[in-house]
């Protein structure tokens, strides 16, 4: 008799990736966020937005931080690392990006939370 080791099934993406679309979607109808853009990933959900205001609604909706790329040509992308409510299966990673101009006002709330 011989032992042959059992091999885990590989992890399963297209179904991660629908369990984190339907997931970060819930919670932008729940909050009533702003969502102009949705890359799903099976690691995280990337949303893209156009205004630093709307960053802003997110920090308050989910909390997080807040990170400031390299500023290149006159401006920086800025990326809130939060995720979804606590749920069963686990909470959802979500990047949410937005680039601001050098100058431009930002809400005093959000440029306190930046880290570099």
């Amino acid at each position: 008799m011989s032992v042959q080791p059992i091999e885990p099934n590989p992890p399963d993406t297209y179904a991660r990736t629908s369990d984190n679309r339907l997931a970060v979607q819930t919670t932008i109808d729940g909050f009533g966020l702003p969502a102009p853009g949705m890359v799903v990933r099976p690691e995280a959900v990337h949303i893209t937005l156009a205004n630093p205001d709307d960053l802003g609604q997110w920090m308050y909706a989910l909390g997080g931080t807040v990170r400031r790329g390299i500023e290149l040509y006159g401006a920086s992308l800025w990326t809130l690392h939060t995720e979804t409510p606590a749920r069963p299966g686990g909470a959802v990673r979500i990047l949410v990006h937005v680039p601001v101009v050098s100058g431009e006002a930002v809400l005093a709330e959000l440029r306190s939370a930046v880290s570099l």
